[in-house]
């Protein structure tokens, strides 16, 4: 099949003021998609807007926060009043926590089960009302690389990108027969604030397992992934060979998995 022209497809995309959701809505914006930047910091998608405007794409900004089903419905009906129908939906925002699984608090895994996964479902639910309804689209979920994998130390943070990964599998088969698309991206560690973010909701300290400086990459690596799976549409995005191959070993052998990661806890620790 010929690769799908992405000119005048509207994408949403939430989290959209740094890392991954900035570069990504960059980079549908050179594709010729309309793109409509949700975050909770304005001032940042408001300069966002002007710098994709100044290149010639189409922006606008939309203040809002995704632990609020209220707030994912606007955007979605922002995309659809703006550039006229919505084609797909990047469901980007969340935030990182370190700590062990028993000592971290009520509150702490409510709440980033709350951003991760429920911010995920508020977000991709409104928009896949209105694909159905085109009868076409192309759902986007940020999971991580660490889905496949109970991750010590990042426990609340492994089991909600799981969760979205699940929830992109199931979704990916249930309305395929419909027209749209369902693909989960699994980034590896990015240079972004991510992880200086993590450390501040952590305590300020980062004792657990990360990705090796010489492995990371760059937000931009992970939105031209993205905008190659919206223009040849797959299951999954993965921007590591290297490390998808590494955690299916670990997920064939889990106790070879234990044992590597116990391992790699004991040097950080």
């Amino acid at each position: 099949m010929p690769p799908i022209n992405l000119t005048d497809k509207p994408i949403a995309i939430t989290g959209a003021s740094s890392g991954i959701g900035r570069a990504t809505a960059l980079a549908c914006a050179r594709a010729g998609m309309p793109v409509v930047l949700g975050a909770r910091r304005l001032d940042r998608l408001e300069a966002l807007v002007a710098e994709i405007k100044g290149a010639g794409g189409r922006a606008i900004a939309v203040a809002m926060n995704v632990d609020l089903e209220s707030d994912c419905r606007m955007l979605i009906d922002r995309t659809v009043e703006s550039f006229g129908g919505i084609y797909s939906v990047f469901a980007n925002a969340g935030f990182g926590l370190e700590g062990a699984a028993c000592e971290l608090t009520n509150k702490q895994w409510l709440e980033i089960m709350q951003t991760n996964f429920w911010g995920t479902v508020f977000t991709v639910r409104p928009a896949v009302e209105r694909m159905l309804a085109a009868g076409k689209g192309h759902v986007l979920i940020c999971s991580s690389c660490v889905s496949k994998v109970g991750l010590p130390l990042h426990s609340a943070y492994s089991a909600t990108k799981a969760m979205q990964d699940h929830l992109g599998r199931a979704m990916r088969i249930e309305l395929a027969p419909k027209g749209i698309h369902v693909s989960t991206v699994h980034p590896i560690g990015t240079v972004s604030e991510f992880s200086d973010k993590t450390a501040e909701l952590s305590g300020g300290t980062r004792k657990a397992i990360r990705t090796p400086d010489r492995m990371k990459q760059t937000a931009d690596v992970v939105a031209a992934a993205v905008v190659r799976c919206l223009r040849r549409p797959r299951g999954e995005v993965w921007t590591s060979t290297r490390m998808r191959l590494a955690l299916a070993a670990m997920t064939a052998f889990p106790e070879l998995g234990d044992w590597y990661l116990a391992r790699r806890l004991r040097s950080r620790q």
